[in-house]
């Protein structure tokens, strides 16, 4: 719901605490966790972030990022997620007709420098495609591009969320996101990629005139009309302009985090979630690193499938699970190429679950899995206000009740409902931030952890500038990333230090 500037500095030289600032202690007791464990032995993205690596956005000529007006350099990608030996494809167009290339990187820490690039392709012929015209009943946008290359992943390749970037001879780029799975090994964690929420929000494309999101399309004066916003959404299309989806910033943050601090974590998206490709219970916990709005209910049960056998749930952003959404097939047949979400009633596409509207409309409020509920866009970066001071979640930190921890609460905010079911488990709420909505009102906002009747965690951090506070410079916090990292040890049963802790923000 939260419309984030799309132009930021990707390449993020985040800095770290030290092992002691995180409060985390190393047991030789536990050969799994020592720090005697040989290269073979470690996790595999804790090997991959021994490679050296380098930007995978680096500075170039001012004004060489493709747009949707002119639409120099742009391309999707065939799936959202892939495994290792299986094959994806890639459609581009190049405007004018002319040579393009297509790097691929893997995001992550690699000591601050983001990314890795691990494949190159050969130079190809590029030429202009045309934008469809809109369904004219559901609004969807759905190209039909022929495939330009076709990458099959290599086996070695570490699980992890992948650029592709599109480059045209005269400099001209753009780009598209992929995930590579690891379906053979369970990590401790596996963070899931709100792939759903990053297509509701894209309106490729942004030229005034065609292109449609879930929120809006444009009016004949070329504003955004929310009265003509499309109620289904293709994957077959880019993202709009660079394509560097809107919100994907955040996820960003949390990876490079997790990986800087070494956990053992894997990669999904929303659909592999939903699928069933992607099983929650295999692993410790599940993390939801961003803004994930967009869930189905195949998603929902198998966040609550998870819970109820143990595992654990991280929710680092807010307004999660708030829209519920149908996954289609591709006209074609191609599955999981579609969402949609009416987000009004009649839905004329309603099923046995309900209509496509929140899912507190349908008398399943988000607040009964998360612990807290959206209830706000914040006006203005606002201060975490410190509740709970004693609990071990703030245990190290310093902070006592009241303390105000600038500009944690942002974007979106979650909060407590009373009149909303809570889940079972002892709860703790672990801020009281109050703050006003863009429209003027008044709310508050609340961190929120519970214990679950069968031993897991459920975490909510109630904002969406939380992972900002974890990873970017000039917000980095380090009572954040402390009581973050005592949930994520928790989860995983981890004592051992980050292996490659970074230099302390000074800010």
């Amino acid at each position: 719901m939260f419309r984030l500037r799309r132009r930021w500095a990707l390449g993020l030289l985040a800095g770290g605490v030290s092992a002691a600032a995180l409060g985390i202690t190393e047991s030789a007791s536990d050969p799994q966790h020592t720090g005697t464990l040989t290269r073979r032995q470690r996790p595999p993205v804790e090997r991959e972030n021994r490679s050296a690596g380098e930007p995978w956005w680096p500075p170039q000529e001012p004004g060489r990022d493709a747009d949707d007006h002119r639409r120099q350099i742009q391309g999707y990608a065939s799936a959202t997620s892939v495994a290792p030996g299986e094959s994806i494809d890639f459609h581009v167009a190049v405007n004018p007709a002319g040579r393009y290339r297509i790097s691929i990187h893997r995001l992550g820490w690699y000591g601050g420098a983001g990314a890795r690039t691990v494949r190159t392709s050969p130079e190809f012929d590029g030429v202009p495609q045309p934008v469809p015209p809109a369904d004219p009943v559901t609004g969807t946008i759905a190209c039909g591009w022929p495939v330009s290359w076709t990458l099959r992943v290599p086996e070695d390749w570490t699980s992890g969320l992948y650029q592709a970037v599109f480059t045209s001879a005269d400099g001209w780029r753009a780009c598209t996101p992929f995930v590579v799975r690891d379906d053979r090994r369970a990590a401790a964690l596996c963070v899931v990629l709100p792939v759903t929420t990053w297509q509701a929000y894209n309106q490729w494309p942004v030229d005034g005139r065609s292109g449609k999101s879930l929120y809006n399309g444009f009016a004949p004066n070329r504003r955004r009309d929310p009265q003509l916003r499309a109620r289904e959404v293709s994957f077959d299309r880019p993202y709009a302009d660079d394509g560097i989806p809107i919100q994907l910033t955040r996820d960003h943050d949390a990876i490079q985090w997790l990986e800087r601090n070494g956990y053992d974590v894997s990669y999904a998206t929303s659909f592999d979630l939903h699928s069933g490709r992607l099983d929650p219970t295999r692993h410790r916990g599940i993390v939801f690193a961003g803004h994930d709005e967009y869930w189905s209910a195949e998603m929902r049960r198998a966040a609550e499938r998870a819970v109820v056998a143990g595992r654990s749930l991280a929710f680092l952003g807010a307004n999660s699970v708030y829209w519920h959404i149908r996954v289609r097939p591709a006209a074609d047949g191609r599955p999981e190429r579609v969402i949609a979400c009416a987000k009004a009633i009649p839905d004329p596409g309603q099923d046995a679950v309900g209509a496509t509207v929140k899912w507190r409309s349908l008398g399943q409020p988000e607040q009964a899995l998360v612990g807290v509920q959206y209830n706000g866009i914040v006006d203005g970066p606002q201060p975490l206000v410190v509740r709970a001071a004693d609990h071990w979640f703030w245990a190290g930190t310093g902070v006592a009740d009241g303390d105000r921890i600038p500009g944690v609460v942002g974007g979106e905010a979650d909060g407590l409902n009373p009149d909303a079911p809570r889940p079972a488990g002892a709860a703790t709420t672990l801020s009281v931030s109050p703050y006003r909505t863009r429209e003027g009102g008044q709310q508050v906002q609340n961190t929120h952890l519970y214990e679950t009747p069968q031993g897991g965690l459920v975490f909510a951090t109630g904002t969406l500038c939380w992972t900002m506070a974890l990873n970017r410079p000039g917000h980095r916090d380090e009572r954040i990333q402390r009581a973050t990292a005592k949930v994520v040890n928790r989860i995983v049963g981890r004592r051992r230090p980050p292996v490659r802790p970074g230099p302390t923000d000074a800010q």
